[in-house]
């Protein structure tokens, strides 16, 4: 059993950094301790690849002085005294910057609603092992498969603390259990890889480590002797793993920095319907064993689900306090990175269910893509244009056919928002969770 951290001494160790702060002439401040235990093992052909153990404390001050604020961070449990002189130096020639400070008090959390963030027990390198083993074998047991890409399994403990001047100290332990599988299907020049991979915060959650292989292993056996698709315009289906990354670029789109940055292609959009009525998207911190919950924001604020989108709209920015300062807005609780530079982000973004399956909606297209991998970064956030090289299967006649690579999916994501068509087969595997998703009239670049 491995030991859980010292959340005292995390705290006690904030607090110091903050009172030393304001010793050293500032303000204000905040300060983040942190400390993380992880342990990882990759196994290839039978045999252990590498095994590694992590174990750290880190610490994260921030100062202001006046309108002026810096940042200093170390790995290790630093003098606070020295890191406070240091930070206090800093700020004072660093340029003004009005929207700067400490999140509003009225706003910081009061209570912290327990959300089974920690699963007290811990794996041993054996059990890792084991369960590494157990994917590898199971994937090899596929007909088709040529070789191992490697699997792995590992898991962490991390303890976080925030303290503030103006009177906030919250705590919160996390632990998260992984596994995830490569195989590679074929020989010579026409191998093809796939894989699959899961993590959860408890260990009970996670499939079973066969299961994971096994989905690998298949996946790269499907893909064997691919063509291309014709160029041409077409309905494009996207499995859920790859859906996510649509509601990543939307994440970026409607963050506060971009928004204050004026860089983002959907700058004008609040309360517009940029996606089909019936379209809701939903950011929720407090999900129970979410990967991304929390109890309090990075700035101490108390943290609440909201529809990003409902009915199609757009309904807020994601938003820090000094990105909503900058804004004429509130804070609503998305702030990640205290004690250092805090900046808004999105927690447990889902794009909520349709009506139809999967292979419903795949009937009603006739003939299309269907994308189980992108390739690149082609995803423009001031214009949103989007080109992205992908690979999957080709849709005919409303079933899947054959596999298809070296081509490439573009649209605008204005457009591709609202052309958005949702299937019901909604999974919790990721931080941001989608079902499988279609979108009409995409250009397909291919033969």
């Amino acid at each position: 059993m491995t030991a859980l951290p010292d959340q005292s001494r995390l705290v006690e160790t904030a607090a110091k950094l903050v009172e030393a702060a304001k010793r050293a002439g500032a303000d204000a401040a905040d300060a983040v301790a942190f400390r993380r235990i992880g342990l990882s093992v990759d196994i290839r052909n039978g045999a252990v690849e590498e095994t590694g153990r992590s174990e750290g404390d880190e610490l994260a001050l921030r100062v202001f002085v006046g309108n002026r604020h810096a940042s200093v961070s170390t790995n290790g449990l630093s003098p606070a005294d020295e890191l406070a002189i240091r930070a206090v130096a800093m700020a004072r020639v660093a340029p003004e910057d009005r929207f700067a400070g400490l999140a509003p008090a009225d706003r910081l959390a009061k209570s912290f609603p327990d959300l089974d963030l920690l699963d007290p027990a811990a794996p041993s390198v054996e059990d890792l092992i084991d369960r590494a083993t157990r994917a590898e074998q199971a994937a090899l047991a596929v007909p088709g498969i040529a070789k191992s890409g490697g699997t792995s399994a590992g898991w962490s403990l991390s303890g976080a603390v925030l303290v503030t001047s103006h009177g906030f100290t919250g705590a919160y332990m996390g632990s998260r259990h992984s596994v995830s599988a490569t195989a590679i299907a074929g020989e010579g020049t026409g191998m093809e890889r796939d894989y699959d991979s899961a993590s959860k915060i408890h260990a009970s959650d996670l499939p079973d480590a066969a299961e994971i292989g096994r989905r690998a292993a298949e996946r790269a056996v499907r893909r064997l002797n691919p063509t291309q698709m014709p160029t041409g315009s077409a309905t494009v289906v996207y499995d859920p793993r790859v859906a996510v990354s649509l509601l990543g670029h939307l994440a970026g789109a409607v963050n506060g920095s971009a928004i204050a940055r004026k860089t983002s292609f959907l700058q004008k959009a609040l309360g517009e319907a940029i996606f089909a009525p019936g379209i809701r998207i939903t950011d929720d911190p407090l999900r129970v064993r979410g990967l991304a919950s929390r109890p309090f924001d990075g700035e101490g604020v108390a943290v609440e689900a909201f529809d990003l989108i409902a009915d199609g709209v757009l309904q807020r920015w994601f938003l820090d306090s000094g990105t909503a300062r900058e804004l004429g807005l509130e804070t609503n609780g998305r702030a990640v990175g205290g004690g250092s530079n805090p900046h808004p982000s999105a927690t447990n973004l889902t794009l909520l269910p349709g009506d139809k399956t999967p292979a419903e909606l795949i009937a009603d297209i006739g003939d299309g893509l269907y994308v189980t991998e992108l390739i690149g970064h082609g995803a423009n956030g001031v214009t949103g244009d989007y080109s992205r090289g992908a690979g999957g299967y080709r849709i005919r006649n409303g079933q899947l056919a054959e596999a298809v690579s070296e081509i490439t999916i573009a649209g605008n994501m204005r457009d591709m928002f609202r052309r958005l068509l949702v299937a019901n087969d909604l999974e919790y595997r990721y931080a941001f969770n989608s079902p499988t998703v279609a979108i009409e009239g995409m250009m397909i670049a291919g033969r």
